[in-house]
């Protein structure tokens, strides 16, 4: 129950961000949002309809969508994004009407995609939706492992397109300053910031390197047997995954035993095991995962 009304909770926080980013920074600068936020806000511009009530409307395809790929959780979770999300974009409607808060656009492209991309990080990070495109976003992730965000951002671009024959090319240059900073925004916060490097290391020397990394450091090291293609000489690789606050020490450590070693830094994402914080939804997948497996050798 506890972490029921914490995800609830996020979700309700991070609609309500986003509402507020639209209607304090990117309405009064006349841009234009993303999504099918974003479509509302054009028919807003156009025709002057609702865009709480559009949103709604707008949503319900996508809805019959998620029941078809999605699980139960998914869609109520989804669904009470949705509501809170379009509740919020007519709530905080009045922050439009005023003066704006911000008369540089470029400040509040960068003011409205941060605190739009913290809300939508806010929502991702528990496994919510505020409907709409996050709803196709989510679909794909599951299937192909593309982030939320880049989907979002790609269909923003289409968006885009669109906006330039109604709003002008200005405009819409602003607005995709504004998504850039949300699409980073959103996936900093959503990933979070303890990155992780994948570091490759190449020397005669590599029982020493390895040997100063696990006492020096505390890193796991792990032998990789390589061959030369032009020597065919066999040799051991070191392969180690560490935190960023890490790797200027381990290039220091390698530098002082084999100068001229070479070695490879490489960013890593979606990093679990031990050492390292596993997503709780991973978690749950790989332990589906086990199921499968021991079931697979029961049969056999």
């Amino acid at each position: 129950m506890r972490q029921h009304l914490y995800r609830y909770l996020m979700v309700t926080l991070g609609c309500v961000l986003m509402g507020i980013a639209i209607n304090a920074f990117y309405m009064p600068n006349k841009l234009i949002s993303g999504g099918i936020g974003g479509v509302s806000v054009i028919l807003y511009y156009l025709i002057g309809l609702p865009m709480g009530i559009t949103s709604l409307l707008l949503n319900i395809p996508l809805f019959v969508a998620a029941y078809k790929f999605m699980d139960r959780s998914y869609i109520v979770s989804a669904l009470y994004g949705m509501l809170v999300f379009s509740v919020s974009l007519d709530a905080f409607h009045f922050l439009a009407e005023k003066a704006p808060y911000v008369h540089d656009p470029m400040l509040a492209c960068i003011a409205g995609g941060v605190i739009y991309g913290i809300g939508a990080a806010m929502m991702y990070r528990v496994g919510g939706s505020s409907g709409g495109t996050d709803i196709i976003g989510a679909i794909i992730n599951k299937h192909y492992s593309i982030s939320i965000g880049t989907t979002g951002f790609m269909f923003n671009i289409i968006l885009m397109f669109i906006g330039v024959f109604y709003f002008g090319l200005e405009a819409v240059l602003y607005t995709l300053l504004a998504f850039f900073v949300m699409f980073k925004t959103c996936n900093a916060f959503t990933d979070g910031f303890d990155y992780k490097k994948n570091i490759i290391i190449i020397s005669e020397h590599y029982e020493e390197i390895g040997n100063g990394i696990i006492e020096v450091i505390g890193r796991g090291v792990t032998y990789l047997y390589a061959e030369g293609a032009y020597t065919h000489q066999q040799r051991k690789v070191l392969l180690v995954v560490a935190k960023l606050t890490q790797v200027a020490k381990i290039k220091q450590i390698v530098r002082d035993i084999d100068p001229g070693c070479f070695m490879i830094i490489q960013d890593a994402n979606d990093v679990f095991g031990k050492g390292f914080t596993s997503k709780p939804s991973a978690h749950k997948k790989n332990k589906q995962i086990f199921c499968t497996v021991d079931t697979i050798k029961q049969k056999s």
